[in-house]
């Protein structure tokens, strides 16, 4: 990825470039007061803190999550290998639930979900955490022990949620393939991973149509003698169309209700090791083979935990709207794990942004009143061309702040989205990470750093970021180079599944001395 600007660089603070050029909105002083990080100077002064000794900074945020075992040493690493909170023990799922049960969030509304036909489904935490150990039960009846992975085709519904929590209960790390992939795709995936179940749904809905998914899936499954059991989320039942029958293989299929209809609610979370793997998540591979990123759990919840809580200004009364398919890492990190770590309310939507009309996500703001809302630019774009009168007809007096994620944003967009979505109020968060990052690496934090139409700013802090040519040097300011980060992260790719040769050769062989991670 090339980068015109040298705003992303840790080689000097990045401050005083960005400050020099094009137009700023300096947060204002009401949103400034109530941040987690508030101010210039304090954004300075803890950068060149996480900077000047990263393994602290981390630490200290580690330290927020629930432990069960403390670690013994917070990094290793050996180019292009790491670890992070060697020795710790933890359980993703019992950050994200159980936690919250001690107090007042038990009742807290957990997930908002809306169906695309209009329904509405809400589960406070403490009915998130009986659902996800009952599926966690449910998976080991199956068989699924600590290590084996667990394949996820399944629409946007709260079960999907459940179903990757469940996976994290046991230790069973979970692979989920988007479900608008073709049948093909599903089946490289599940072969790569050699998933010995596969989850999913009879149907969803999208734009209005019904799409058949346990047929895609059978379709791969047969071609994927791994896979023993496949459980079947009733999503359509009678709704479902088309002339067929669902096709059932007696021994093999399974319905989710009948599962976990049979199943206590008692599934105490495996204490597992911080390097123990959480996810393998396949991104589109230049040979054509798709590359499984595979990420592991202390240092991603870590991180995820983090980001979610500064770049979002995360509060206790927020409701918070991540638009991202959990097919895709923005779901993982910023529909599932980082608000649920955090004990925030999360909103998923199964449909289409458009249908019936083109204001259904405002209306959905609307409704459920939604004050943080996560977006991509390609959808920004489409809402713009739809005009301005779909988002001036709705309410949206309840957001407070906006990100965006996924792709560069032009700045005419940037100032689309803030002046017609957030009113000229709300702060915006153009954030830029990947798939192989896990988390969030460069993005302005709402309450300190002066936002700039189209550009991400500065690195998050502990993320030392630079721009530099094809002999690893930093670039001058205003000059094109390469972005590549120097130190090891918490949430980075540990290494592509089954490949490690591939993931030293992609990410950290093109700048000499093989630890810098190219971009």
């Amino acid at each position: 990825m090339k980068h015109s600007k040298h705003e992303a660089s840790g080689r000097h603070d990045g401050i005083s470039v960005l400050l020099k050029e094009g137009k700023l909105y300096p947060p204002s002083l009401s949103f400034q007061q109530g941040a987690h990080v508030r101010g210039l100077a304090a954004l300075k002064a803890l950068r060149a803190r996480a900077l000047k000794n990263p393994e602290k900074f981390w630490a200290e945020a580690a330290r927020e999550l629930a432990w069960i075992r403390p670690w013994k040493k917070v990094l290793e690493w050996k180019p292009p290998f790491v670890k992070w909170f060697s020795g710790g023990r933890l359980n993703v799922s019992a950050n994200c639930l159980d936690r919250h049960l001690a107090g007042p969030r038990r009742n807290k509304a957990a997930i908002i979900w809306e169906g695309e036909p209009g329904e509405v489904r809400t589960l406070t935490y403490q009915q998130l955490h009986y659902e996800v150990c009952r599926f966690a039960n449910a998976l080991k009846e199956l068989g699924v022990a600590p290590g084996d992975r667990v394949a996820l085709y399944m629409p946007m519904v709260p079960e999907a949620a459940v179903a990757m929590l469940a996976c994290a209960r046991i230790g069973a790390p979970h692979s989920v393939v988007f479900g608008g992939f073709s049948a093909e795709a599903l089946r490289d995936r599940v072969l790569d991973a050699k998933a010995k179940v596969v989850i999913t749904a009879d149907g969803c809905h999208r734009r209005g149509a019904v799409l058949r998914l346990k047929d895609t899936v059978d379709q791969a499954v047969a071609a994927a003698p791994c896979v023993e059991k496949v459980v079947v989320l009733r999503r359509l039942g009678a709704d479902l169309g088309g002339a067929a029958p669902l096709a059932w293989v007696e021994g093999r299929d399974h319905w989710w209700h009948e599962l976990v209809d049979r199943q206590s609610a008692d599934c105490p979370p495996a204490a597992l090791g911080s390097e123990h793997p959480l996810f393998i998540l396949y991104t589109s591979g230049s040979t054509g083979k798709p590359k499984g990123v595979l990420h592991t759990t202390g240092g991603y919840l870590t991180q995820t935990a983090l980001t979610t809580r500064w770049i979002f200004d995360l509060r206790e009364e927020d409701t918070f709207w991540c638009t991202a398919d959990v097919g895709w890492v923005t779901g993982h990190s910023y529909v599932v794990y980082g608000p649920l770590a955090n004990g925030a309310t999360t909103v998923m939507y199964e449909g289409a942004p458009l249908y019936p009309k083109p204001d259904r996500l405002w209306s959905m703001i609307e409704r459920h009143r939604v004050t943080v809302f996560y977006t991509a630019p390609t959808a920004i774009r489409t809402f713009i061309r739809m005009g301005d009168s779909w988002p001036k007809g709705r309410d949206l007096s309840s957001l407070r702040l906006l990100g965006t994620v996924g792709e560069p944003i032009n700045p005419q967009a940037w100032e689309w989205y803030r002046k017609v979505i957030g009113g000229g109020r709300c702060p915006v968060v153009d954030t830029w990470w990947q798939t192989e990052t896990g988390a969030i690496m460069i993005s302005p934090l709402p309450g300190a750093t002066p936002a700039k139409p189209g550009s991400a700013t500065l690195p998050f802090p502990g993320i030392d970021a630079d721009v530099v040519d094809m002999q690893g040097k930093p670039v001058p300011p205003g000059k094109g180079g390469y972005l590549v980060i120097r130190r090891p992260w918490p949430a980075m790719l540990r290494t592509i599944y089954g490949d490690p040769k591939r993931y030293a050769e992609q990410y950290f062989s093109q700048i000499p001395g093989g630890s810098v991670y190219f971009t």
